[in-house]
């Protein structure tokens, strides 16, 4: 055992202790991020605006402070980009990590001296709890690869900006710095394919034992990595057994990965986002990530199916309930107030409290009154494909309300890897899981008002041609699940 493999290995155990701390006493904790939020900023613009010295409990708060979305906070925001100080949090923020609005063009989230560490810890962490639960560490002699945005940044009124992975490639720690890869020169493409290939050629050679990113750019590494090297990334890397990923349901991945690899790897599953770094998944036996409740956030809870109802009641952490559909608010040490993220989730726990990401808010079908959301079409697509060779690339979801004949009905536009058999059987499979899951989509199929999924075949790369027309390829970019429109779905007609 190295020296380096003994140390990670003590330093979870510290780690552990200390997290169970916090997680033991939830409330407690959230209501002291609480306090120490409002004392902060009661002397900020945003603070004096909303009377944060008369604040003394979370009634006041709601009080006082309305659930927002970027729109509705832009123009504190685009003040703080201007180059004022003590605006949302006091002084002026470190970073902008700038991100991509469907309805606000370009996204400046802050991130101050108070935020930025938590983003850091919290990635540390996630690895050192896998440490801690499974002895497993020796993969910290070899190299890792994080695909990541470029870490090359702007600066706006002395303030640096760019996206959040680009940002977090300047603080990795110095005893990983010789185990990171790419390199700075090849991390700093802007051409998403052209840095992949560059990827590739720098990494086949090297004893490669964690990778991290979105599975969809993760899965484009592996292919170009199979082509080049003609055998499965397991025998390419003997010593890889660690996925790191974010930001999209690694299930609907997984059987393709796996063969990609030629065997199983263990995954953790992180819920980052440049707004906070809100949960890990901490156990490779429970389901769920880990809500970090004493980094810097307060949380509020809006059940989903009321959100877009006049004055929707918020709850705090002690007040949720298991499995239902959350639209995650939060209050941060960056300076975002009651802030709408835009994404849902579930409890899975609440001992500790652990959730799983169901959807985005805004990316959701409910054309015909079915309030379907992301967690139902992937849960769906993964029980029909159980007990198949089927494995699919990418897909996505939308309604089709105008048929050029027979009756309406959701539209599954599927990028196959291995294609079903029987293409209408295996569509009555989804169709019949997604009844299984919701009786308002059960109810229009019975009543009908629908009828049953058709699967429309996308080609080979035909989602990455999407994303590259649309300027998103690669990076942080995600495929939305579905859609309440069609103009991903048009894209392909």
């Amino acid at each position: 055992m190295s020296l380096k493999t003994l140390g990670a290995k003590i330093f979870a155990g510290i780690v552990h202790k200390q997290t169970q701390k916090w997680a033991t006493n939830p409330v407690a904790t959230q209501e002291q991020v609480f306090k120490e939020l409002i004392a902060k900023a009661k002397e900020t613009q945003f603070g004096k605006d909303h009377d944060f010295g008369a604040i003394q409990t979370y009634a006041d708060y709601v009080s006082k402070v309305p659930v927002r979305d970027y729109e509705a906070l832009k123009h504190y925001i685009e003040r703080v980009v201007h180059g004022e100080a003590d605006i949302l949090w006091p002084g002026k923020p470190l970073y902008f990590a700038k991100t991509s609005g469907t309805t606000s063009g370009a996204k400046y989230i802050p991130l101050t001296k108070e935020s930025m560490p938590f983003h850091i810890q919290a990635a540390r962490n996630a690895i050192l709890s896998y440490v801690h639960e499974t002895g497993n560490a020796g993969f910290v002699d070899g190299k890792m690869i994080f695909l990541q945005g470029s870490p090359e940044l702007d600066e706006k009124h002395g303030v640096k900006f760019g996206r959040l992975s680009g940002i977090v490639a300047h603080y990795v720690p110095a005893y990983l710095q010789k185990n990171r890869m790419p390199s700075w020169e090849t991390n700093i493409i802007d051409d998403w394919e052209t840095k992949v290939d560059a990827i590739v050629q720098e990494t086949i050679q090297e004893d490669m034992t964690v990778i991290s990113g979105i599975p969809s750019w993760v899965q484009m590494y592996f292919e170009k990595l199979h082509q080049k090297a003609g055998k499965p990334v397991g025998q390419i890397f003997r010593n890889f057994n660690l996925f790191i990923y974010g930001g999209v349901n690694y299930e609907p991945y997984r059987a393709k990965f796996e063969k990609l690899i030629g065997r199983k790897v263990d995954s953790i599953e992180l819920f980052p986002a440049s707004e906070g770094f809100f949960a890990y998944q901490d156990s490779q036996k429970e389901k769920g990530m880990l809500l970090l409740l004493n980094s810097g956030i307060f949380y509020e809870f809006i059940k989903a199916d009321e959100f877009f109802t006049e004055n929707p009641r918020r709850c705090t952490i002690g007040e949720v309930a298991l499995g239902v559909n959350y639209v995650l608010i939060i209050s941060t040490n960056a300076g975002l107030w009651a802030y709408n993220i835009g994404d849902t989730v579930a409890f899975t726990s609440l001992a500790p409290y652990r959730v799983v990401v169901t959807g985005r808010v805004k990316h959701y079908i409910s054309a015909f009154g079915e309030h379907v959301i992301g967690k139902e079409v992937e849960t769906a697509l993964k029980q029909a494909m159980e007990g198949t060779e089927v494995r699919i690339n990418e897909f996505t979801v939308a309604p089709q309300i105008t048929p050029e004949t027979g009756l309406p009905y959701h539209e599954w536009l599927i990028e196959f890897e291995n294609e079903p058999q029987d293409m209408d059987a295996f569509a009555l499979k989804i169709d019949a899981a997604m009844r299984k899951q919701n009786v308002y989509y059960d109810d229009l199929i019975v009543g009908n008002v629908l009828r049953t999924v058709v699967i429309t075949k996308v080609k080979q790369n035909g989602f990455q041609e999407y994303m590259k027309s649309i300027g998103k390829l690669g990076g942080q970019n995600k495929l939305p699940r579905l859609s309440n429109d069609r103009k991903i779905a048009d894209y392909f007609k």
